[in-house]
């Protein structure tokens, strides 16, 4: 238990306290975009190592009770849930997104709000929120809590630490597209600000989410040891 906690606090706190704070400021100051950035992907790799090899020593443990159980109606949320995920995540890893890593240049296109990012301008962490919660629904362990739990939340907070440090860095320019988007998902659809042209989406997009959904939903017992279907 105490080795499985450290691994979900290390990885969610070198997120959020790190990369998402005036820190990461001072350490790119101090050492440079390029080393910080190797640093960084580095430490966050052997995090996830950790938080996986963690989490599997974990499973077999005697403190490992369930709060609750697998049943065929949450089996069946729990596919759909990973479709929704799988059509934010693939979009949102593909789609030029000033969000992303190293992509604040996408501001400059007079097209920068395109696509998924009418939806949402954080594709990707919504995915994996979804993700997430998805498998804690069928997951009531307290070795998952821990680790679904985890990626629950960084991903939710993510969203707002890395709108704040967008914001720092890139002041007017990033407040413009700010207000021609939002954080949650489909609501600046709702309230106006934006409309949905799902084509605009890439169609190739969408059906490349629906077949790595297929493939993970009919691999899952050989990748994971558990059937994901009912």
């Amino acid at each position: 238990m105490t080795n499985l906690l450290a691994a979900a606090a290390f990885f969610v706190l070198l997120h959020l306290l790190v990369s998402g704070t005036r820190m990461r400021d001072a350490l790119t100051g101090r050492l440079g975009q390029n080393l910080y950035m190797g640093l960084f992907s580095a430490a966050s790799l052997a995090g996830l190592v950790w938080l996986g090899m963690a989490f599997g020593d974990a499973r077999g443990e005697a403190w490992n009770a369930a709060y609750w159980s697998l049943t065929p109606a949450t089996r069946h949320i729990q596919l759909g849930l990973q479709l929704v995920a799988m059509l934010l995540i693939v979009p949102g890893l593909t789609t030029p997104n000033p969000t992303s890593v190293r992509q604040e240049g996408v501001l400059a296109r007079p097209d920068a709000v395109k696509g998924m990012l009418r939806i949402t301008r954080h594709p990707f962490l919504w995915g994996v929120a979804i993700w997430a919660l998805g498998h804690l629904l069928v997951n009531g362990d307290r070795a998952s809590l821990v680790l679904f739990g985890a990626m629950f939340l960084l991903a939710l907070f993510g969203t707002a630490s890395i709108d704040a440090k967008r914001k720092r860095t890139l002041g007017p320019t990033w407040d413009a597209f700010a207000t021609q988007t939002s954080n949650v998902p489909f609501a600046a659809i709702l309230s106006g600000r934006q409309t949905l042209r799902v084509t605009e989406i890439g169609l190739w997009r969408l059906a490349l989410a629906v077949v790595i959904w297929a493939v993970l939903t009919w691999t899952h017992p050989l990748l994971f040891g558990v059937s994901a279907l009912p």
